[in-house]
């Protein structure tokens, strides 16, 4: 793929109204999240509720994002962005007044912000497979990056911002600062118009998305490595964002504006990272980038560790803001441009599944370190994790950026039937015929090895490659599906480089015309009683 602009995304009108918008939640919710901390930190001394604020925030993404993920791919995403920005509204709202009237306790504050992030839960995936409405999949990557990069500058404002106003005015003005960022967001979101998304056939209930999108992801070697590095690296890389504000609470002079400051230095290291971003990955392949980001994560783990000197701390926090960044970004964009659009939202919820469990786990271990022992000793053993972290990549070797085609092949036409079969009507088996030269059996086999990756990871159950006996020169392939409506979306999910191996199929088969396919309803019952004849075998020509 052809490298685009890092400005690139902002040409298009949609992108940049919602990325100011976003901006300015962003500042809201940075300002908040200063606000629970230092809340935290006056309202008890145990280390492992302080760094549960972290986890508070984390783990409803664990919990909620592949359910995010499995709407956004089925219903109209803007509804859901715009319901997720309602309930983050509410919530955030309540906790201010909550706040200003001193009803909160350490836990009734750990159960806010969960409810805050269940909203941003349900809030991600579908904002981040809607970068795929936005812009064209050239501009993809600087689209996301921008969108870090977004984050990142508010990062680098927000939460000195939020020391600030929580020094002056108190943490319920921080959490009314959030619930107002949301409104510009949510104006924003009600003007946008996306491109409608064409849906054949009925809609996928729930369950089986979820399955469908869990089973995508695990049958993708690629992105399950990408979910096994961003789990190690959020469970590890949060051990600064949880203890940070012990860090600083433990200086003499420390306050709420220290602690602003220290998240401040960490967000112009993102901004510094996001600015590096295109030409490290220009000069490194997404491995090295993958060991530097672990590798700048443990550095700063050491120093923090290390060293009581609030200056170099600050100094500390600007290459673990960078490498927070370059990890995520990468990760991000790497899952995006390996997942077709009809899955994309469901895989991108379960990388955030994993990269924020990891979060929430580390949090809490990080935390229960830190009150056990101390935070300096937390903080030594999380940069030791970072540094496997790294070597690891030895064995398990993050993949490029996806240069298949993944756009729809559009290739199928739902054949007229001479049974009357509703959508859920099945078992369905379906068989196609080959008939294949001795000669080209070892290439038969090995298009026929990634046609059966291709099938399992789109739906389809029990898959064989039978041969005939008597004749060696012709094969069966086979597989089930459960009912027609899911043999619809079967065909209807193959991409452009999925039919490549189609095209490659049939230019070995030496039999008249494409190979046959045979479309069949499994009967489990053959009393004469039955009222439907749907005994028999339907052959339809064609691939």
């Amino acid at each position: 793929m052809a490298a685009s602009s890092a400005l690139a995304p902002f040409r298009h009108k949609a992108f940049r109204t919602l990325w100011a918008a976003t901006l300015v939640s962003n500042f809201g919710g940075l300002v908040q999240a200063v606000g629970a901390a230092w809340m935290m930190t006056q309202l008890t001394d145990s280390a492992t509720l302080v760094a549960l604020v972290q986890a508070s925030n984390t783990l409803p993404v664990m919990l909620f994002a592949l359910l995010s993920g499995a709407l956004a791919d089925i219903f109209e995403r803007r509804t859901l962005l715009l319901s997720a920005l309602a309930i983050m509204f509410g919530m955030s709202l309540l906790l201010s007044v909550a706040a200003w009237a001193g009803w909160l306790s350490p836990y009734s504050l750990l159960a806010l912000t969960f409810l805050i992030g269940m909203g941003q839960a349900l809030y991600n995936p579908p904002w981040q497979a809607s970068m795929g409405d936005l812009v064209p999949r050239a501009d993809l990557p600087a689209a996301v990056t921008m969108n870090s990069v977004g984050f990142n500058l508010m990062r680098s404002v927000g939460p000195a911002a939020g020391g600030l106003i929580i020094a002056i005015w108190g943490a319920a003005a921080a959490f009314a600062v959030n619930a107002a960022s949301y409104m510009p967001l949510i104006w924003a979101m009600l003007r946008w118009r996306p491109p409608p998304r064409p849906r054949v056939g009925a809609r996928e209930p729930l369950g089986p998305a979820v399955a469908a999108g869990l089973r995508y992801v695990a049958l993708s070697p690629n992105l399950m490595r990408v979910l096994a590095r961003g789990a190690l690296f959020g469970f590890s890389a949060v051990a600064v964002l949880a203890l940070l504000p012990l860090i600083a609470k433990a200086h003499p002079e420390g306050g709420s504006l220290m602690l602003g400051m220290l998240l401040g230095c960490y967000g112009l290291g993102a901004i510094l990272g996001a600015a590096a971003n295109p030409r490290i990955r220009e000069r490194m392949n997404n491995e090295r980038v993958v060991r530097l980001a672990f590798l700048g994560f443990a550095l700063a783990c050491l120093v923090l560790a290390l060293t009581d000197n609030v200056w170099l701390q600050g100094l500390a926090l600007l290459p673990a803001g960078a490498s927070w960044v370059l990890a995520l970004s990468l990760f991000n964009v790497t899952v995006q441009l390996s997942t077709p659009r009809w899955v994309v939202a469901r895989a991108l919820a379960l990388y955030q599944t994993a990269t924020f469990g990891g979060m929430a786990a580390g949090s809490w271990v990080w935390g229960a370190i830190a009150g056990a022992q101390s935070v300096n000793t937390a903080l030594l053993w999380a940069s030791g994790v970072l540094v496997a972290g790294a070597v690891i990549g030895h064995w398990f070797t993050q993949p490029e950026f996806g240069k298949l085609d993944l756009d729809p092949a559009n290739a199928f036409r739902e054949p007229a039937l001479a049974l009357d079969l509703r959508g859920r009507s099945g078992p369905i088996m379906v068989m196609v015929d080959y008939v294949i030269d001795l000669a080209d059996t070892p290439r038969f086999l090995r298009l026929m090895a990634r046609r059966r990756a291709i099938r399992r990871r789109d739906g389809a159950r029990n898959w064989a490659l039978l041969r005939d006996l008597e004749n060696p020169d012709h094969w069966s392939e086979s597989y089930h599906i459960a009912t027609w409506d899911d043999y619809v979306r079967h065909n209807l999910r193959r991409t452009k480089s999925d039919a490549e191996v189609t095209v490659q199929l049939r230019a070995l088969h030496r039999g008249e015309g494409d190979p046959v396919v045979h479309r069949m309803i499994e009967r489990h019952s053959v009393s004469p009683a039955d009222d439907l004849p749907l005994l028999g075998k339907i052959h339809v020509p064609g691939a």
